[in-house]
């Protein structure tokens, strides 16, 4: 059993190696990101800026390096690829990816699930970050979602960044969306985003 690339890699990336910078250009009035592929459809908040693609792959680099500390297999991400990803700043963004993904037997996503979030949290132990974790299951249009909540807290043991991880399968993919906020107004934003995108079967 594997677990699946796109957690492992990204939420260590988010905290370990997002040092994105935005785009010069704000966001001024909203734009939609639309997948056929996938058929999905989100609106990029105001105040919101996509990422540079070259910044997304330090990122993923950085990620598999600190996955690389816990995890003795090979962590391939070839197939893996960032659909939309938009940030404020480096403690408040939203990624999102997929990667094929074929069940080779019931309950084997199910299982997966859970070995990337025990991966996760050695990933964050080992570099000595202190986290919570929690998770539920949640629909947004017709779609049930996997969601892994992670609360990480600073050196002086105050909370100082979130982390919620949404995945279900969707059309032959693994699909993923990752979001990281530091305060209440950009995380009810960020969900209310997510939660009002649109899905076409």
């Amino acid at each position: 059993m594997k677990p699946k690339k796109r957690h492992c890699v990204l939420i260590a990336c988010i905290f370990l190696g997002c040092h994105a910078k935005p785009t010069k250009e704000k966001t001024t009035v909203p734009t939609i990101y639309n997948n056929d592929e996938i058929g999905w459809q989100i609106e990029i908040p105001l105040g919101y800026q996509l990422r540079h693609n070259d910044n997304i792959k330090r990122s993923d680099e950085k990620g598999r390096d600190a996955i690389g500390q816990v995890y003795e297999g090979e962590i391939n991400t070839k197939q893996l690829r960032h659909l939309v990803s938009f940030q404020k700043n480096q403690l408040n963004l939203m990624d999102s990816t997929i990667e094929p993904y074929k069940e080779s037997y019931k309950g084997e996503y199910a299982a997966s699930n859970k070995l990337t979030q025990k991966l996760i949290y050695d990933t964050y132990s080992k570099q000595k970050i202190k986290i919570d974790t929690s998770s539920a299951v949640e629909t947004i249009g017709k779609h049930q979602f996997n969601v892994f909540y992670i609360k990480i807290y600073g050196p002086n043991g105050d909370g100082f960044m979130n982390q919620i991880m949404y995945s279900t399968l969707l059309k032959g993919y693994d699909f993923g969306v990752n979001i990281t906020y530091n305060n209440d107004n950009d995380k009810e934003l960020l969900l209310n985003v997510l939660k009002q995108s649109k899905f076409v079967d």
